[in-house]
Order: structure tokens, then sequence, then C-alpha cells
């Protein structure tokens, strides 16, 4: 009996399992939880929240004295000494000695033509000159003759030692050899001249440079036949074009609503389009009397007051009339922004940088106002686009997407 009870005492071990339905209630509701608190976690950054539209513009480089810019007009570099360098006669070249980009001085023989008959011309020319220069010495030498025996037969008539026939003799040789003397002295200034011609001729067959200048062009190469005028076949007329780099001045149209704008000796700044980074110094040197009625302008040169070999004929330009020059510290480029960009957040000013369609709150340092710009000493650098609307809804990471224009 008691061996009955005791067995009844045992407690049953029961197996206690969670039902497979249950089991999958229970991780659904985890994954639904785990991904509620994803998605807020996403929210809260930013991530699935839509792109804010707004409008960018860009940082740019700013010259100061835009600010104080009168007046903006465009035109050309033209040297206003330049030549297409000829030949006076017509020959074949036989010798060149420049190219484009050469630097020539006055004088320098450019080209030179076939000249040996021209030469011989010369040679003949100076052996007249010396055949004349002879027969002067000996007319001389005969009139010195003819004088002297003049002279005694004076004195002998005097003294009845001589006829008076004879005496009329020597006196007519002594007229002659004056004569003499002097039909060789028009003979040899005749063979000086005709040398001179001669020289001329030789010299029509060397080119030479005008003035001081740089070839733009060459025209006519080694064999190639020059004249005048150009009118034979296959004949060139220019050998060479050149231009005094010293010359070099924009001439810009001016409207004649805005001429009383531009004064003689006002300074100016210019701007090439091949040269985009740099600004050049200017001055305006001649307003042309004369307007042009189908634009309604008249023609303004502009001279540069600093040289730059960069700077070359035909070059487009632009040119900023200005109110006063430009001070030296006011040379250089500024970095500068649209001021309605700038923000305040926690007493600092501050742009949104757009990155990858998301804006960074950047803290900037602004400068001087120039124009409708102001300056950015730190922070940014131009090229970068910034947030110019709405800066209230803006704030670090916001995605965003710039508005189409």
């Amino acid at each position: 009996m008691a061996n009955e009870d005791l067995s009844k005492l045992k407690i049953e071990k029961t197996t206690f399992s969670v039902k497979p339905r249950k089991r999958k209630k229970i991780v659904l509701a985890a994954g639904v939880l785990i991904g509620v608190v994803v998605l807020l976690v996403l929210f809260s950054q930013g991530v699935l929240s839509p792109a804010v539209e707004v409008e960018a513009v860009s940082v740019s480089m700013t010259y100061p004295s835009q600010t104080f810019t009168m007046l903006n007009s465009s035109g050309y570099v033209v040297a206003q000494r330049k030549a297409a360098v000829a030949s006076k006669v017509t020959g074949r070249i036989v010798s060149l000695s420049v190219e484009e980009g050469n630097h020539v001085k006055a004088g320098q023989i450019i080209a030179r033509l076939e000249n040996d008959d021209v030469i011989a011309a010369r040679d003949q020319a100076d052996a007249n000159l010396n055949a004349t220069r002879h027969s002067l010495d000996q007319a001389k030498a005969e009139l010195r003759d003819a004088a002297l025996t003049f002279e005694r037969n004076r004195e002998l008539l005097a003294q009845e030692f001589v006829s008076k026939a004879e005496y009329d003799a020597s006196e007519a040789r002594y007229s002659g050899a004056q004569a003499a003397v002097a039909a060789a002295e028009a003979a040899v200034n005749a063979s000086r001249a005709a040398l001179q011609g001669a020289q001329v001729a030789v010299e029509y067959a060397l080119i030479r440079a005008p003035f001081n200048a740089v070839v733009l062009t060459k025209n006519a190469d080694i064999g190639d036949i020059v004249t005048p005028i150009g009118a034979a076949a296959d004949a060139k007329s220019a050998v060479v074009t050149i231009a005094d780099m010293d010359s070099l001045q924009v001439e810009t149209d001016v409207s004649e609503s805005n001429l009383y704008q531009v004064k003689i000796g006002q300074p100016c700044e210019i701007q090439l389009d091949a040269l985009p980074d740099s600004r050049f110094r200017g001055e305006v040197h001649m307003i042309v009397p004369t307007a042009d009625r189908s634009k309604a302008t008249v023609m303004v040169k502009v001279r540069f007051v600093d040289k730059d070999p960069r700077i070359l004929p035909e070059m487009s330009a632009k040119v900023a009339f200005l109110s006063r020059e430009v001070k030296p510290e006011e040379q250089e480029p500024r970095t500068a922004l649209n001021p309605a960009a700038v923000a305040t957040r926690n007493g600092k000013s501050v742009i949104f940088l757009i990155q990858e369609n998301r804006v960074v709150e950047t803290p900037v340092k602004t400068g001087l106002q120039l124009g409708d710009m102001v300056e950015v000493q730190r922070g940014v650098k131009a090229g970068d686009r910034i947030v110019l609307k709405p800066l209230d809804k803006m704030k670090n990471g916001l995605r965003v997407k710039v508005a189409e224009k």
C-alpha cells in the first residue's frame, strides 16, 4: 500500500509546446515592429522624405571693377599699323627669310627677287661713271695747259713777241678746254645719276620691313612670281603681312545713346575671349568722329595700357568703361555669391551647399559688397552650387531637387 501511495506522488513530465500558427504570429509581429523602427529612423534622417524643390545659384568669380562699370561693349583687337609688304617690281622670289610669328626690324630684308640683270646694269653704270670721271680729269688737265699757254701768249703779245693770230688761237683753245671740262662734269653727273638709278633698281629686288613688326601671314614662297598689282597669272601681290604689336587697340562700337558716358582718356578694363581669366587695363584713345547710320553706333578705340605678348590682332574683346581707375588691390578677382543665398543659423552666416542632391550646411565668412553680389572669403569656391531659396525649409542633409528654369 505504501508503495502505491508513493507512486501516486510522482510528477508526470509533460511537453510544453507552442503551436506553429502562434509562432508565425510572433515572428510577424516582431518583423513589423522592426520595420516600423527602421522607417522612423529613415524618416528622421530624411532618407525617405520627399525631395524639396529648390532654386539654386552658382558661386562665381567677380572683379571689383564691375561695381563701378558705367558701360559695356564688345569689339575686336586691331593693329593700327599693319602692312601687306609687296615688291615694286615684278620678279621671282629667290630668298625668303621670315615665317609667321617672326619679329622683324625696320629695314630688315624679308625677301629677295631675281636681280642678276639689275646688278649687271648697276655695274655698267658704275663703270660708265668711272669713265666719265677719267674724261673729266683729262679735260681738266687740258684746261690747265690751255690756261697756261693763254696767259703766256697774252704777256708775249704785249711785248710783241707773238703774233695776234697765235694769241687768238691760244685763247680759243682755252675757251674750248673750259667747255670740255663743263661737258665732262655734266657727263659725270649724268653717270652718277644713272648709277643711283641702277642702285635703286637693285634695291627694288630687296623687300624690306617698313617698321618694327611681327609677321602675321606669309602669302608667297620661294619660286613664286610677285608683281605690284598681282595681275599676272599665278602671280602674287603681297609677300607677307605684318603688324606693329605696339599699336594694338580694341575697336568697339558704342551706341549713340550711350556715347555721352565715354570720354577721351577714360579708364577701361579689357577682357579677351581667348584669355578669360585675365583683365587688361585700357584707356579710351579716340572717339572716331563719324557714326554708322545703319547701326546707330560710333566707333571708339581703346588702347592697352600694359603690353602683353598674348594679345593678338583680331581677337574678340569686351570693354568695360569705368567711372574711375582700378586700384592695385582691386585687380584680382573675388569669390562672390548672391547675398540672398546666405542664411543665419545660431548667429552664424551659413549657406546650403548642394552635393549629390542633398544640402550641406556650410558656414561662410562674407566680405565686401560687390554690386549685387557679396564677397565670400571662405567656405565655398567658384563653381559650387548653393540653394537660393527656400532657405527656411533647409536643414543639413535634406534631400533636394533643383527646379528647372
